[in-house]
């Protein structure tokens, strides 16, 4: 997988030179928080790893004219008319794959924390309940990917507080910090199958030089994110 690490890295160096570009724009660069969401609403950070899982299917012999990203990539929803992904795999008028690639950046983890998790939670069922609706007949069940980069750093690692008036949170919550949340809510996100596969990333600011990263979960690694995905794609395809 060593072509696929280099890829990876290609990505996260993206990820944060675009950041740094978005936030020096938005010229705010005193305010750091005011920055970060200038960055996150700029979208385009996160166009090296969709473009590395783009090149990696291509790679596998799948069409080109299958694979959306940036047009095209809206699906109907059964809550809402529709939602845009990420990237999306049509094959001939029966929906493949549908894929989101999300980051998140300090300071301020906590409301972005609990907006990340309602998103992926409200994407998931939605898309669900339009296929169980049969909005993409003729198609068989689609593939769901789940991709997040999160900033590594002190405020990331550090512990958070529950609030317990009523009731006690589970304890795995206890006492972890955002790396750990995310870390437990994207697994449960795979052990209820709301998504067939899923990836999580840590990366620091300092890595746009060196492209740096992290796997925390060994379960949650960029190559058990994209095989399963390829290779089930490529075989429908190959048909």
């Amino acid at each position: 997988m060593q072509d696929v690490d280099a890829g990876v890295r290609h990505a996260v160096r993206h990820f944060w030179l675009t950041r740094q570009q978005q936030s020096t724009r938005q010229g705010d660069t005193d305010d750091r928080d005011r920055g970060a969401r200038g960055a996150v609403t700029g979208g385009k950070q996160m166009d090296g790893f969709i473009r590395l899982v783009h090149d990696l299917l291509t790679t596998a012999k799948v069409p080109e004219e299958c694979i959306a990203m940036n047009k095209r990539v809206e699906l109907p929803g059964w809550f809402r008319a529709e939602k845009k992904w990420d990237l999306v795999i049509v094959h001939e008028q029966q929906l493949l794959a549908a894929l989101e690639f999300k980051s998140q950046i300090g300071p301020s983890f906590g409301n972005n924390f609990n907006n990340r998790t309602e998103e992926a939670l409200g994407s998931a069922t939605d898309i669900w309940a339009a296929y169980r609706e049969g909005a993409f007949k003729p198609s068989s069940r689609p593939f769901l990917g789940y991709l997040m980069l999160l900033e590594d750093c002190d405020r990331s690692r550090s512990p958070v507080k529950v609030s317990e008036p009523h009731f006690s949170v589970f304890p795995e919550f206890k006492a972890a910090s955002y790396r750990d949340r995310y870390a437990i809510f994207i697994e449960k996100l795979l052990r209820d199958r709301l998504y067939d596969s899923a990836c999580f990333l840590l990366s620091g600011k300092e890595s746009a030089a060196t492209g740096n990263y992290l796997e925390p979960n060994p379960e949650l690694t960029f190559a058990k994110f994209v095989t399963p995905l390829i290779a089930r794609v490529s075989a429908i395809c190959s048909v």
